[in-house]
């Protein structure tokens, strides 16, 4: 029931995603006199779908601990991530308030053992490939126990999506040289180093351009930088795209040039649409949650879905729990100590 154009393209999404993926099936929450209506207008998505009324819906603007407050156990949002937790769903999909997603996924789902905090991680398209960028705002000025954490997380993501058993990891840093940045991004970048080989590789410290050149497979950030870079990219693209169009338009020579690079063009525009890479996975928690973008239509909820389906097909939770197994690096990270105990050092 969340976002700008739910519920219309939820269903119509899913719609999509069933024609490319036919075993795919569906739980609906949400008020059924709106969804069941939406549902008969595709015969094909009905009978692989179930629909459980939930008269609670949590809105855009409530804050997480208000929202936690008045849908735990009620809203459809709380019963979505409760089918992943009762094993009823694989992946648990919402397009609604971000916090109070991140906040009813945290309570619900709980945080794996030895994680301290929950990351978002994104799916980012780059000259190379596509690359994974955590965290996307879950945790506002993360310390070094937490991007290592992140670091386990994303590379356990990449190997579960891009089929990589050895994912290069960087950390978005203001330089690559080592004496750069914060204590807590140089404390990481120590234990990363130790850490290097055992399912990972770990390539140092990245700068911004380097996301979109596709350097290294996973990158590494806190929060703040991460939604800040995301909103950016977002941004640049809208604009470029813009220009793109006006330019195309100026005159009658340059609307013949677009006709014969309307090829090209199309492959560029889809290249460019972030509706294709659309979710937020919410990573570090005993459940997969993915937060589709709540302003996208039925193209992006149909990325979103596909990417639910391949991370349940190829079983991210237990890669996850697997890498935390096997890499030193999450025991050393807990040594590690905390941005105030650092600062009061």
């Amino acid at each position: 029931m969340g976002g700008d154009h739910a519920p219309r393209a939820v269903i119509h999404g899913a719609h999509l995603a069933l024609r490319e993926r036919k075993n795919t099936r569906f739980i609906f929450h949400g008020i059924k006199d709106q969804i069941d209506p939406l549902l008969e207008e595709f015969p094909a998505l009905k009978p692989v779908s179930q629909v459980r009324h939930c008269e609670t819906v949590i809105a855009m603007d409530e804050k997480p601990s208000q929202a936690l407050r008045k849908g735990k156990g009620t809203s459809s949002m709380w019963m979505t991530i409760e089918a992943v937790k009762n094993k009823e769903a694989d992946v648990a999909i919402s397009g609604g308030n971000t916090g109070a997603l991140m906040a009813m996924s945290t309570f619900c789902l709980r945080p794996m053992d030895g994680i301290s905090r929950p990351g978002i991680a994104a799916i980012w398209p780059t000259l190379r490939s596509d690359i994974i960028v955590l965290d996307m705002g879950a945790t506002i000025g993360a310390d070094a126990q937490q991007l290592v954490d992140y670091a386990i997380l994303g590379s356990a993501l990449a190997r579960a999506l891009f089929d990589s058993e050895s994912p290069t990891v960087g950390l978005l840093n203001v330089g690559t040289e080592e004496v750069k940045g914060l204590e807590s991004i140089k404390e990481a970048g120590k234990v990363l180093t130790e850490a290097s080989g055992a399912g990972f590789t770990y390539h140092g410290f990245v700068e911004g351009d380097d996301i979109g050149k596709g350097t290294v497979d996973v990158v590494v950030t806190e929060g703040f930088v991460g939604n800040i870079a995301l909103k950016t990219a977002e941004g640049t693209a809208r604009q470029v795209g813009s220009y793109l169009r006006s330019a195309l338009k100026a005159n009658l020579m340059s609307k013949i040039g677009a006709l014969f690079a309307s090829s090209a063009l199309n492959a560029l525009r889809r290249k460019m649409d972030p509706r294709t890479v659309n979710g937020g996975v919410f990573m570090g928690l005993n459940g997969i949650v993915i937060k589709s973008h709540g302003g996208t239509d039925e193209v992006g909820y149909k990325s979103a879905l596909g990417l639910a389906y391949e991370m349940a097909r190829s079983r991210l939770i237990d890669k996850v729990g697997d890498t935390m197994q096997r890499f030193p690096v999450h025991s050393a990270a807990s040594e590690l100590p905390s941005e105030t105990e650092a600062n009061s050092a």
